[in-house]
């Protein structure tokens, strides 16, 4: 069975402890936080206050995406803020395993995300000391994009490689994810889906989330 965890870039800002607690009682499994500093990627997002506050408000495990440029600076930030997984770009310019070895001594899940166009020769070496990958299916940025469909490969991929190698890090995949195409991904392999625009601009956001349940099920 495959995890959901809502993406709130795409929530409504202004009220936005009502809109966790609206996802929180439709079975879903996690929050998902998209940290950008305007750097790494072209759009700033939330920092750690916003986190701080956030996991006062729900009692789901938020999963902490950073697109940032220094993660060694900033990850401690967020750990102390309440993430439960904290997940860092390998393309980065300071990403190093040494972080993502400190945010496991903290206590926290450690995850790594690869780009859609970066191969997953950059991140091989790191397979058995991150609890998390993130394979993102939209380049990072901004919400609403439509999914890249050649990323359907490097899931099945990863998987292929987890089984082999009896491996137990968590495939997870974030962008673009529709009731149309949730079920090929978690097919290919994909063990906690992120969704944003379709659960948060869907007219009803428990019946979209019920939707992506039951088809990524199938």
């Amino acid at each position: 069975m495959f995890k959901l965890a809502p993406s709130i870039l795409s929530a409504d800002f202004s009220k936005l402890g009502e809109e966790i607690k609206k996802i929180e009682v439709e079975g879903v499994q996690y929050v998902h936080v998209d940290v950008m500093d305007g750097h790494f990627v072209p759009n700033i997002t939330i920092g750690a206050p916003v986190v701080k506050s956030i996991k006062k408000t729900t009692k789901l495990p938020l999963d902490v995406h950073l697109m940032i440029s220094d993660p060694e600076k900033y990850s401690n930030d967020f750990i102390k803020a309440g993430a439960d997984i904290v997940t860092i770009h390998v393309e980065s310019e300071k990403f190093s395993e040494s972080v993502l070895r400190n945010i496991r001594l903290k206590g926290v899940k450690a995850g790594i995300s690869i780009k859609p166009k970066t191969e997953l020769k950059a991140i091989e070496k790191f397979y058995d000391v991150v609890d998390l990958i993130l394979v993102m299916t939209v380049e990072p940025g901004f919400g609403g994009q439509s999914l890249i469909t050649s990323t359907l490969d490097k899931v099945k991929e990863l998987k292929t490689i987890k089984e082999k190698k009896g491996l137990s890090f968590i495939i997870e995949v974030d962008g673009g994810v529709t009731e149309d195409n949730i079920h090929e991904y978690v097919k290919a392999g994909a063990e906690l889906v992120v969704a944003g625009n379709a659960i948060f601009a869907a007219k009803d956001s428990a019946l979209a989330i019920k939707n992506l349940l039951i088809k990524g099920a199938k």
